[in-house]
């Protein structure tokens, strides 16, 4: 069995060394070179007598320029390869950082690599007016490529010639990574593949035997398939749509301005022909029995498009952002296709409960399915969902800190740091990371807090985006002012480097603060969090431990920390203030305590527990539902229960009514007559005193009097569990608290009628136990479907605590208390029947023949109900039988619908 990890970028791209490049004594004419900064200085040596006191007339370096910091940390290209360590075996599994900071696509920053073909952003014609055409310039000003029309076809040449390795990549998803080598380390993963990109543009490579040579080393030596793109379609996909569309409103972020409206309709399509090609690369080199597991935002809808050309695959995927409430997630316009796209998995996980919960609320909203808190119900398969928080991985973390150059850094930075507490963070320069809030939040703190100056410094490090240089003009600024206030010769308070740094100082950063800072306005795991809690074990001797974390409450790490770091609103300034002001003033005994509990958590959530946990689940699910596909299911064979009812002398029945003993009575017909051989195959059942029969509907208990006043001894079920008539007894029994329902009656009849006058043609059928509201027949049926599914998730958000629940069924959505269903009166009949049996048969079952049949949804729970009493033992036979065309826990199907039902009651009531 294969594990496909399928990830927009693979863990390995390619390096190309290129022929020596011209000296720059051959510079060509017209490109000066690079002006160097001098610094004149006065000789001051010899002092001129005076009555003042002489000063330096030299002006220090202005303190809002960080010119030592960058030097102190400045990369060279021996720290970009410790930051992304190459690794010295082809399938070796050293760790990277989780969350790496790489820079943009096509950039080409540390390794040699082609440049894109792609123009970007997108051309002025799609825009709709001179203003958007000169945001999008301001826009590639700001950091997003423009077209390259420096590009010669020499150029592409001398790459398709040049010699290359492979090399390990600096894009990517580097939790995942560390996932799977620590899973791959630990043994309970032998056979893993990835699916993914190079992370850079190929379009040079494009017809050559370079091509072809890249894709067999990748597959043979490192157990990677190579997806290969077109550069203009990568940039579509990746720079315009994830980035500009689908990462802002993920984020609570909505794109509000021309340029993303006119990049949504413009790069929807690369979107969709990049997931079709990674679809395709799956399909063709999945063998039975792989499984596919597909990961993040980039790639939503492959699942659907490998489950059409694939309807048997294993299919997982994995959503590693946050997902948005419904009511942000609807404002996308692909809206319904990306839902789509995800359902096409057998099992979809998410960080934490919160991000299900939105998803699950956002497919009843806008698909109009039926969501519990296990997962979505189709119309022919169910789809599970879990939440499962990733985590780092402890092992090859230790072991990166016992390198020497992080001992090195460690002895650096203390030295440097000596006597100040240092508060560290390190963010991309985006508006969802929360660097100026952080920054503004400090600077109060060093306002109101003057005892802390001189004695205190933050290390902010934010590496570049192709965000809007708005954010980094005004990041610059409070930079700028905090030091210009407070700084000294002797003392900087804010130390901002706008670039990386290498895998080891940022180890070494983490274990020397005193405090870790992050105030993401909306994150799905900030995996540095738990990076820097496990760092500040104390395992290095005089460096600091128990430090303290701030984190915003908007992080998925938040809810997996149960309340032991400080907690912040990041709109709220003061309270950040504060919070840094007790991080440092905290107790040891406190910061101890808190940094156990912390790093408990941390060391349950580990990247390889995350891993293994999913593809368990995975499993477990996957084998549930092609069990309970009605193509697994066998038929029910009449002769094996003509046998077992034979040689039974207790007998069971529960028959639903509408689909399974009459084809057309469903609850909303008018129609209140049975047909005359289902009622003769009920009286023929029961002239055999040791038949029991109950018939079970989802109508009230008036209209089954009704429909069944002429069979005698008949035990009726009415509205799905809320009312329950005995066998032989013409009183019906209340299963649900009147009281009760009259006042979620209230709540929820309000919510409909503000629905219904919205909806011509729709319609309130009121029940003792149930509202639905019809609208098969409104005038525009698309409008009521959209009006029927935000009333449902409106009446599951604001009734919850009332014990209801909105379930859209066809042409309707349907209101039903939570608590009493066909499986609660299946437990009362059951107790009942034990209470009729004799004082020596106490620890007998009432019955050892026990047959179950209906069609619908409400049905599958008395199914699980009957199967379980067969499988304990209770029960010595047990038949459940489905008639739906749906995925089914019945043990049985009848491909005869109702004819094949009442066939099979009259074969067992000729039985004697």
């Amino acid at each position: 069995m294969t594990v496909f990890v399928v990830s927009l970028f693979l863990p390995y791209t390619i390096n190309f060394t290129l022929p020596t490049q011209i000296e720059t004594t051959n510079r060509p004419a017209g490109r000066p070179a690079r002006p160097t900064r001098t610094t004149t200085t006065i000789d001051t040596s010899k002092q001129i007598p005076s009555l003042f006191e002489q000063k330096q007339i030299t002006p220090p370096r202005t303190p809002s320029r960080d010119v030592d910091a960058e030097e102190f940390f400045a990369q060279s290209e021996a720290n970009f390869r410790k930051h992304f360590p190459k690794q010295d075996e082809s399938r070796a599994s050293l760790a990277t950082p989780s969350d790496p900071h790489a820079p943009a696509w096509g950039s080409g920053r540390i390794y040699t690599q082609p440049r894109s073909r792609a123009s970007s952003p997108p051309p002025a014609s799609i825009l709709e007016n001179k203003k958007v055409a000169d945001k999008a310039v301001a826009l590639g000003r700001a950091g997003i490529r423009q077209p390259q029309l420096d590009r010669t076809d020499s150029h592409d040449r001398v790459f398709a010639e040049a010699n290359w390795s492979v090399v390990p990549a600096e894009q990517g998803n580097g939790g995942l990574r560390n996932a799977v080598h620590a899973t791959v380390r630990s043994g309970r993963l032998d056979d893993v593949t990835w699916v993914g990109t190079l992370g850079m543009p190929t379009d040079a490579l494009e017809d050559t035997n370079q091509k072809q040579e890249i894709e067999e080393r990748l597959a043979t030596e490192h157990d990677s398939l190579t997806v290969f793109c077109k550069d203009s379609d990568f940039d579509g996909h990746y720079t315009h749509y994830c980035k500009q569309i689908l990462w802002p409103v993920f984020h609570y972020q909505i794109p509000d301005n021309p340029k993303s409206k006119a990049f949504q309709d413009h790069s929807w399509v690369y979107y969709v022909a990049i997931n079709q090609a990674f679809a395709d690369k799956i399909v063709k080199n999945w063998k039975r029995g792989d499984v596919i597991w597909i990961h993040d935002y980039h790639l939503l809808l492959v699942p659907s498009m490998v489950r059409k050309k694939l309807p048997d695959a294993k299919i997982g995927f994995f959503l590693h952002v946050a997902f948005p409430s419904s009511e942000v997630f609807r404002c996308l316009a692909n809206r319904k296709d990306l839902l789509e796209g995800m359902l096409g998995a057998n099992l979809i996980g998410f960080q934490i409960r919160e991000y299900s919960r939105h998803f699950l609320q956002t497919c009843s909203r806008i698909l109009c399915v039926e969501a519990t808190n296990d997962g979505v119900q189709l119309e022919e398969r169910f789809v599970d969902v879990i939440n499962l928080a990733i985590g780092v991985d402890p092992v090859a973390l230790d072991e990166h800190r016992k390198e020497q150059a992080v001992a090195d850094w460690l002895a650096v930075m203390q030295e440097r740091y000596r006597g100040k507490k240092l508060i560290v963070a390190r963010d991309k320069l985006d508006h969802v990371r929360g660097v100026r809030p952080k920054l503004l939040a400090y600077e109060l703190f060093l306002n109101k807090h003057p005892e802390w100056r001189d004695r205190v410094v933050m290390i902010q490090v934010a590496t570049s985006t192709t965000e809007q240089a708005e954010l980094d003009a005004t990041v610059s600024d409070i930079v700028t002012r905090v030091n210009s206030s407070w700084a000294n010769l002797a003392y900087q308070p804010l130390v901002y480097l706008k670039q990386d740094i290498s895998y080891a100082q940022y180890l070494a950063l983490l274990t020397v603060a005193d405090a870790l800072m992050i105030a993401s306005q909306r994150e799905g795991m900030n995996l540095t969090s738990h990076e820097y809690l496990f760092c500040q074990d104390g395992k290095f001797e005089g460096h600091n431990k128990y430090g303290s974390l701030i984190l915003s409450e908007f992080t998925g790490s938040a809810s997996v920390f149960g309340g032991n770091e400080l907690s912040v609103n990041p709109w709220d300034y003061r309270q950040c203030a504060e919070a840094i002001k007790t991080a440092l003033e905290m107790e040891d005994p406190e910061k101890e305590t808190r940094w156990k509990a912390l790093y408990e958590a941390v060391m349950h959530h580990t990247a390889e527990h995350w891993f293994s946990e999913f593809l368990a689940r995975l499993n477990k699910v996957y084998d549930e539902q092609h069990r309970r596909d009605t193509t697994s299911v066998p038929r029910l064979s009449i002769n094996a229960l003509m046998q077992k009812y034979q040689n039974s002398n207790r007998r069971l029945f529960i028959l639903d009514y509408e689909g399974t003993l009459a084809s057309w009575g469903s609850p909303s017909s008018i129609i209140l007559t049975s047909p005359q051989r289902t009622l003769n195959v009920l009286n023929d059942l029961l002239q055999d005193e040791r038949n029991t029969v109950y018939v079970m509907s989802g109508r009230t208990p008036e209209e089954l009097d009704q429909l069944f006043k002429r069979v005698s001894s008949l035990g009726l079920i009415a509205e799905n569990g809320c009312f329950l008539k005995e066998y032989g007894s013409n009183e019906w029994i209340k299963m649900a608290d009147p009281d009760q329902m009259q006042l979620w009656k209230q709540s929820v009849e309000g919510i409909m009628t503000y629905y219904q006058e919205r909806t011509p043609g729709s319609w309130i059928e009121t029940r003792n136990c149930s509202l639905i509201f019809h609208y098969k027949n409104a005038e525009d049926f698309e409008a009521a479907a959209r009006q029927a599914g935000d009333c449902a998730s409106h009446i599951n958000d604001a009734c919850e605590d009332q014990r209801v629940r909105a379930i859209p069924i066809e042409g309707a959505v349907a209101v039903e208390p939570i608590d009493w269903s066909k499986g609660t009166a299946a437990e009362k009949i059951l107790d009942n029947l034990k209470e009729d049996m004799g004082p020596g048969e106490a620890d007998k079952a009432p019955m050892d023949f026990l047959m179950v049949a209906g069609d619908g949804r409400e049905d599958e729970v008395i199914f699980r109900w009957a199967n379980d009493l067969g499988s304990s033992g209770y029960v010595k036979n047990v038949t459940t039988v489905s008639l739906g065309g749906r995925n089914t826990e019945a043990m049985h199907t009848l491909t005869q619908g109702v004819t094949g039902v009442v066939t099979a009651l009259q074969k067992l009531a000729a039985l004697h």
